[in-house]
C-alpha cells in the first residue's frame, strides 16, 4: 500500500464553485456597461483595439455575447439586405417598362439619397444602427418615384413619336409638381421623427435623420440626373438594338 501523502497533499485555499464553459471550452464572461451618450459601436471597437494591444496568446479567444453579439450580426447582414432590396425594385420595374435598361435609370437616383442619410447622421453625431438601415430602405421606395414619374412620361412620349429627348424635357415639367408635393410630404412627415422628444425619441430619431437627410439630397441631385442617365441609357439601348440588327442582317 502506497500513502496518499506520498504523491499528494492536502491545504486549505480557494476555488470556484462551478466552472463555465462556452461549447467544449472554459469561458469567463466579462461585462461592461456604456457611458451616457455613447454607441455600443464605440465598445465594440475599443475591445477589438485592446485586444489586439495586448497581444492575447493564441489559445484564448474572445468573442461577444448578447447585445454585443446581434449588433455585429445586424452590421454583417446589412449589404445582403440592400442587395436583396434593390434586386427586389429592379425584378419589379422590368416587368413594369419590359426592359432592362430603364429601371437601371430609376436605380440611379438611389445613391444621391444613401449619401444624404449618411450626411445627415454624421452631421448630428448619430450612429448608423438597425434603425437607419431601415430608414435607407424606405428611403429605396421613395426616393426612386422621381424617376418614376419622369421615366412613365417620358417612354410613353416617345411611343407617340417624339423624340427621347423633347420626351424627358417635358417629362421634367409636366411632373415637377407632383415629385415636389410628394417628396415635401414625406419629408414633413418624418420631421417628427427626427426632432422629437419623449419616450422611445431615441430609437426614432435615426429612422427620421436618415429619411429627411436622404430624401434633401436626392431631391437637389436627381431632378438633374435623371434625365441625363435617361438619355445615355436610351443612347446605349439604340446602339445595342442597332449592333443586333446588323449582326442579324449580316
Amino acid at each position: 500500500m502506497i500513502p496518499f501523502s506520498t504523491f499528494a497533499r492536502w491545504d486549505p485555499g480557494h476555488t470556484p464553485l462551478g466552472v463555465n464553459h462556452q461549447g467544449d471550452f472554459v469561458a469567463t464572461t466579462i461585462s461592461f456597461n456604456l457611458p451616457p451618450g455613447e454607441p455600443l459601436s464605440t465598445a465594440v471597437t475599443a475591445i477589438d483595439r485592446t485586444m489586439a494591444e495586448i497581444r492575447m496568446p493564441g489559445t484564448i479567444h474572445g468573442g461577444f455575447q448578447g447585445t454585443a453579439r446581434t449588433f455585429q450580426q445586424s452590421l454583417s447582414d446589412e449589404p445582403l439586405l440592400i442587395l436583396a432590396a434593390l434586386a427586389a425594385v429592379y425584378v419589379v420595374l422590368g416587368i413594369l417598362y419590359e426592359s432592362y435598361a430603364h429601371p437601371l435609370t430609376i436605380l440611379s437616383t438611389l445613391p444621391s439619397a444613401g449619401v444624404g442619410a449618411l450626411l445627415a447622421l454624421m452631421a448630428f453625431h448619430v450612429e448608423f444602427t438597425v434603425m437607419s438601415l431601415i430608414g435607407v430602405i424606405l428611403l429605396i421606395g421613395i426616393v426612386k418615384k422621381n424617376a418614376i414619374m419622369m421615366v412613365d412620361f417620358a417612354i410613353d412620349a416617345t411611343r407617340e413619336g417624339m423624340s427621347s429627348r423633347d420626351a424627358i424635357y417635358h417629362a421634367s415639367l409636366m411632373r415637377f409638381r407632383p415629385i415636389m408635393m410628394t417628396t415635401f410630404a414625406a419629408l414633413l412627415g418624418a420631421l417628427p421623427l427626427a426632432f422629437g422628444h419623449g419616450e422611445g425619441a431615441d430609437l426614432r430619431r435615426p429612422l427620421g435623420i436618415s429619411i429627411v437627410g436622404g430624401l434633401i439630397v436626392s431631391q437637389m441631385l436627381t431632378l438633374y440626373t435623371t434625365p441625363v442617365v435617361y438619355l445615355y441609357i436610351d443612347r446605349l439601348q439604340s446602339w445595342m438594338r442597332a449592333r443586333g440588327q446588323r449582326r442579324a442582317a449580316a
